[in-house]
């Protein structure tokens, strides 16, 4: 398979491991490499000998680059969110897509919880009044419990429920909204996100990113959470609306945020800086090496299987 061009658009920042493996299989065109006054220019030279593209959360393929490429067979993203694929394009032109589900399940999860306590325990600040010496000068302020608080989640898709199953085990009620009640869980379903919020400590957004569910977290819901909610974004940056979320932090309309991604990613609202109890990730919620490595396996699988005409593994469309 040495012959087939693939067009990478993942950095080795984000997997060295998915690009060495696919160096040692394909003929792998790296467009992050080209300056971005060439990328055109490199896309049209190499358009036809271009089968296969490999992408992830914050870079897949559009409408116009999938039509710039007359034999595209196949999109193998480096995420599970395929928001950033032309989807409908794709199934226009019997073109497959892959993603990587399950594999980060647990990362992404253990991410959810980590930013809850961190925002509720004001761990971040702690570290750095420790580190800054002024704890010699006192004992450092009373912070908010996170067990027995009641969390809410958007989305009970795989990363939703697992992020319930770590909050039971702190002892808090779970409460969820989603397309559909789930009948077979004991969790308290609102048919709102405006309801769920109201009756939430802390929201935790982990649904997909579609029309339906951009920015979910509006005025309205934060206003719900309310001055001593939590909002925990580990969907997307588009499922929030920055600007209100800003513009409640300021007024003490909400009480805090832990976030792990923005909706102009690597660019994070600077007036996000200056609270004290918002906790920023740069959108390293399946960032450990074993699950960056299982999900660049998973790429790598899709890839082989649909060059040697076998069934994919993690099929999107």
């Amino acid at each position: 398979m040495d012959s087939i061009d693939v067009l990478t658009l993942v950095p080795t920042s984000i997997s060295a491991y998915l690009e060495q493996e696919l160096d040692k299989r394909f003929n792998v065109l790296k467009l992050w490499t080209v300056p971005v006054p060439n990328k055109t220019q490199f896309i049209k030279d190499n358009s036809s000998s271009i089968r296969a593209i490999v992408g992830h959360g914050g870079v897949g393929a559009d409408a116009e680059l999938i039509d710039s490429l007359p034999n595209l067979e196949i999109i193998s993203s480096f995420s599970v969110g395929t928001d950033k694929i032309d989807l409908k394009k794709c199934k226009e032109k019997g073109i497959r897509v892959t993603n990587t589900p399950d594999v980060l399940t647990d990362d992404v999860a253990d991410i959810a919880i980590g930013l809850a306590l961190a925002v509720m325990r004001r761990l971040c600040e702690s570290d750095r009044y420790v580190r800054s010496g002024q704890w010699k000068k006192g004992d450092y302020k009373l912070t908010t419990k996170f067990t027995g608080k009641t969390v809410g989640i958007i989305g009970l898709g795989r990363i939703g429920k697992a992020v319930a199953k770590r909050a039971v085990a702190f002892s808090c009620p779970i409460a969820y909204f989603s397309r559909t009640e789930k009948l077979e869980l004991k969790y308290k379903y609102y048919p709102t996100v405006v309801e769920l919020a109201s009756n939430s400590d802390v929201l935790v957004v982990a649904c997909p990113l579609t029309e339906e569910t951009r920015h979910i977290i509006n005025r309205e819901v934060i206003d719900a959470l309310g001055p001593k909610g939590v909002l925990i974004n580990i969907g997307r940056g588009h499922h929030v609306d920055e600007p209100e979320l800003v513009s409640a932090l300021l007024e003490g309309r909400l009480g805090g945020a832990g976030l792990d991604v923005y909706q102009n990613e690597p660019e994070v609202p600077e007036q996000l800086f200056g609270f004290e109890n918002v906790v920023l990730l740069p959108h390293a919620g399946s960032g450990t090496t074993e699950t960056r490595n299982a999900m660049a396996d998973l790429v790598i699988g899709n890839l082989e299987a649909h060059f040697l005409n076998k069934p994919l593994l993690t099929p999107v469309v």
